[in-house]
């Protein structure tokens, strides 16, 4: 988590605050809009007043008035070179004001209208972090550990040598072996009601989808104990064979190989 704030932080300092010298160029080619929302008092406000304002927000921590202020960069001076990075700041305020819906909603937007801008992989970085912070316990539905993982594979295919996909592999490995652990739950579940075939689908998929997680010795195992209650003792055999090769350390290993000598013994 620690590299991921400090990219973060990396990445909001170099939006600093909008200088006089930058104001006079970008007053020049800025052009006011007006709003048609009567629940808004609207008054038309230079450039960089909006954004410094909307910075001190984000620096006290009130990150929802940050947002508005950010949007309201873009709304007020459209054609100005900081609306851009207002989009993107209005949607890192939302992601640290917990409001990860408008976040992702922001980022989206910022993707689809700036695609070739080199702050896009930051945007795909962001959006996984925002569903990366709602992953919920694996005895829960796991709907947005899901949608981390699709963003982060898409970082990291479509930006490999970004250095946000650098942390996004990290984070990857780490939804990956949370997305083994439900299926683990599920498997465990289905073995200890009896269900032996649903249970040996669970584990094959951690084999076949996870097999780099922490999970994996344990799925060799409990394949074991499923083919053993169903009598295929030589499937029991292969599993435990290929989990003693793969992690002869493992107690998982002790534990099949006991139960694969007892099964042989009783059939002596």
């Amino acid at each position: 988590m620690t590299d991921s704030l400090t990219r973060r932080e990396g990445f909001w300092r170099g939006c600093r605050r909008l200088g006089s010298a930058g104001v006079i160029a970008v007053l020049l080619v800025a052009g006011g809009c007006a709003s048609d929302d009567d629940d808004l008092v609207y008054e038309e406000r230079p450039v960089d007043e909006l954004y410094n304002e909307a910075m001190d927000a984000m620096e006290v921590g009130n990150f929802q008035s940050s947002a508005q202020l950010f949007d309201e960069v873009e709304r007020q001076h459209p054609y100005s070179p900081w609306a851009t990075k207002s989009q993107l700041m209005a949607a890192y305020a939302f992601y640290q004001g917990q409001q990860y819906d408008e976040a992702v909603a922001a980022l989206d937007r910022f993707i689809q209208l700036h695609p070739a801008n080199p702050d896009v992989p930051y945007a795909h970085y962001m959006k996984g972090l925002c569903y990366y912070e709602q992953i919920s316990d694996v005895n829960r539905d796991q709907e947005m550990t899901e949608l981390a993982r699709k963003s982060f594979e898409e970082l990291v295919s479509r930006y490999p040598d970004s250095e946000y996909s650098r942390d996004g592999r990290v984070k990857l490995d780490l939804v990956y072996d949370h997305l083994a652990g439900k299926e683990m739950t599920i498997g465990r579940y289905y073995l200890n009601q009896g269900h032996y075939l649903a249970s040996i689908n669970r584990f094959k998929r951690v084999l076949d989808l996870y097999q780099t997680t922490t999970h994996v010795p344990e799925a060799l195992h409990r394949l074991v104990e499923a083919y053993s209650s169903l009598g295929l003792n030589e499937e029991a055999k292969k599993m435990a064979a290929v989990l003693g090769y793969n992690f002869p350390g493992s107690e998982w290993y002790v534990d099949s190989y006991d139960l694969v000598e007892d099964e042989t013994a009783s059939s002596n």
